[in-house]
């Protein structure tokens, strides 16, 4: 970001600012007006534009919207005089990166400029580093290498053409929603709609309706007809997310609609024939809730002609590190935050981790550590208690950055104890021929760390 085209109607202000950058190392134009300067934008091609906020004719605000009209990459930073506040903030709000108050400082100007450079570089390494992590690694909205999921990819591929019912199962937060989209963009209704519905967020009593629509007045609040889920996704595809909450009377309704391809709205006495690809998906295991009585078995066979089971994170842990760096680089364009990556660390805690909420809470976890670091480097004290209990004590302690033998010695002397006074529950003579110490050395040991009994 070294060209600068500085924009200002008065002559004085246009030379300090021309030599003032020009000392600096920067490549300069100047304008004086914002027609002026419209015209040099092409054929100069700045990097940054500096423009004062009040000008005849077209000011700041009308430069900043004709150049966000013509899609122009520059960074805008706005000038604006005593009492042109406001109009500087409106700029910003419109677009412009920052601005700068007059009369100003030499240095005040190099470092908006400085800050700008280095917010565009954090941008396009965050763009580098995401085309690196997508490259070989992406199907679709799915970030996998896994072989798991590699298996997975090559399911959908298969499938995708095909009308036949799918039922992905998996736990909460593992992307049974992205595997079902990946699915939809595949296939040959791609261009037609993708409708998702969560069974279980629907009240019993308006899921019916929900799916099938109605006529008017079949019920009470039915002022009008009104299509159903199903109609909505004719031609394209119906995602059925849980539908093991989907209750049994509805059940019955729903396999009468993959037998014979039409549903009967709430209310109406004729059928409506439907187009639609089903895809289902729940964290339940179907075959054992049918056995069961709790889901209809034909409704289970219906639904379980293709199956997709997606393992949970702690299965696949050579993902982890993939999608820790894609949410790292999403989130430091999404928020302005410049966060360079993960200590070792952090990355061996969060491979470790067990993740019982998935990919879903890893992504929220990065996100807040992000929000939360105060450094540029994200370690393990940025992560949550819960997350921190996942590494092994004496792991932790030399992974802390403590040089001192004396001190580690005596953290992990600690933490020792205190296991062997679990482990015994709170018999010191047997946790003392667990530790091979005598009694009398653990008793003063215990004294020292003030441990309390276990």
């Amino acid at each position: 970001m070294r060209r600068v085209l500085v924009v200002d109607d008065e002559e004085n202000i246009r030379l300090v600012l021309r030599t003032l950058l020009r000392k600096h190392g920067y490549e300069v134009e100047v304008a004086e007006s914002g027609e002026a300067a419209l015209a040099k934008v092409d054929s100069f091609g700045p990097d940054v534009i500096l423009t004062d906020v009040r000008m005849p004719k077209m000011g700041g605000l009308d430069l900043l919207a004709t150049l966000k009209a013509k899609h122009q990459p520059a960074t805008v930073i706005v000038m604006s005089a005593y009492g042109s506040n406001d109009l500087a903030l409106e700029a910003m709000k419109a677009g412009a990166y920052d601005y700068v108050s007059k009369p100003f400082k030499p240095d005040e100007v190099v470092l908006v400029l400085r800050k700008a450079e280095e917010r565009e570089a954090l941008r396009r390494e965050n763009l580098a580093l995401k085309e690196q992590i997508r490259e070989g690694n992406q199907y679709e909205s799915l970030l996998a290498k896994s072989p798991q999921m590699v298996e997975i990819f090559r399911t959908i591929s298969k499938v995708a053409e095909f009308k036949a019912t799918v039922l992905i199962s998996g736990e909460s937060g593992v992307g049974k929603e992205l595997v079902a989209r990946a699915l939809h963009s595949r296939s040959s209704r791609k261009n037609a709609a993708f409708v998702a519905v969560n069974c279980g967020a629907i009240p019993e009593n308006l899921l019916e309706s929900e799916l099938f629509g109605h006529k008017k007045g079949a019920f009470t609040d039915a002022t009008s007809d009104r299509r159903g889920l199903f109609e909505e996704a004719n031609g394209g595809t119906l995602f059925l997310d849980e539908i093991g909450e989907l209750p049994l009377n509805l059940q019955v309704k729903l396999l009468r609609v993959l037998q014979e391809d039409s549903i009967r709205r709430v209310g109406d006495s004729k059928d409506t024939k439907v187009d639609v690809r089903i895809v289902a998906a729940t964290h339940r295991d179907l075959g054992a809730e049918a056995k069961a009585g709790r889901f209809r078995e034909d409704l289970f066979y219906r639904i379980n002609v293709l199956a997709i089971a997606i393992p949970p994170l702690r299965a696949r842990r050579e993902d982890i590190t993939l999608l820790v760096d894609h949410f790292l680089a999403r989130n430091n364009g999404r928020m302005g935050t410049r966060i360079r990556g993960l200590s070792g660390e952090a990355r061996k805690l969060l491979q470790e981790y067990g993740w019982p909420g998935n990919i879903r809470e890893l992504e929220n976890t990065i996100e807040r550590a992000m929000v939360l670091a105060e450094g540029d480097v994200l370690d393990i004290g940025d992560f949550p208690e819960r997350i921190r209990e996942a590494l092994d004590p004496v792991q932790m302690q030399l992974a802390s950055g403590e040089l001192s033998i004396k001190k580690t010695n005596c953290a992990i002397e600690e933490i020792l104890i205190r296991r062997a006074l679990t482990k015994t529950k709170g018999n010191r003579t047997r946790a003392a021929e667990i530790l091979e110490i005598s009694h009398r050395a653990l008793l003063y040991k215990i004294k020292d760390y003030k441990i309390v009994d276990l």
